[in-house]
């Protein structure tokens, strides 16, 4: 198994002519004083991924909308009924709710179109 420090070498031994942008997780180990130094020696530079993206995650904003249907400012005596407004509003996704959520629920990221995808 190859590890990030291989794959980083590879791609700087490849002398692409371009710069080279690692997008990472912020894993501890990828933050760490060798990791570091080792890119920078590489001339690689490393984009860290935000810790926390509900806007790319679809369920976060499938749950927003759960929510804001059928829990702010309403009170469930029991348990049970809670469940069951949330059951509801699931089960009418695809037929009540369908034109709110097929706008909600779009795929629209930032694309860069001028670089290069580099797979292990």
């Amino acid at each position: 198994m190859r590890t990030a420090c291989d794959l980083r070498r590879q791609l700087a031994a490849q002398h692409l002519g371009v710069p080279i942008t690692l997008i990472l997780d912020n894993a501890r180990y990828q933050k760490c004083e060798r990791v570091t130094a080792l890119a920078a020696s590489l001339q690689i530079e490393l984009l860290y991924l935000p810790a926390y993206l509900p806007n790319l995650n679809l369920i976060e904003r499938v749950w927003k909308f759960v929510k804001k249907t059928c829990l702010y400012a309403t009170y469930y005596a029991h348990f049970q009924d809670f469940k069951q407004a949330i059951s509801d509003c699931l089960a009418q996704t695809h037929t009540t709710y369908k034109k709110e959520l097929d706008s909600l629920l779009t795929l629209k990221f930032q694309t860069f179109k001028e670089s290069q995808v580099m797979a292990a």
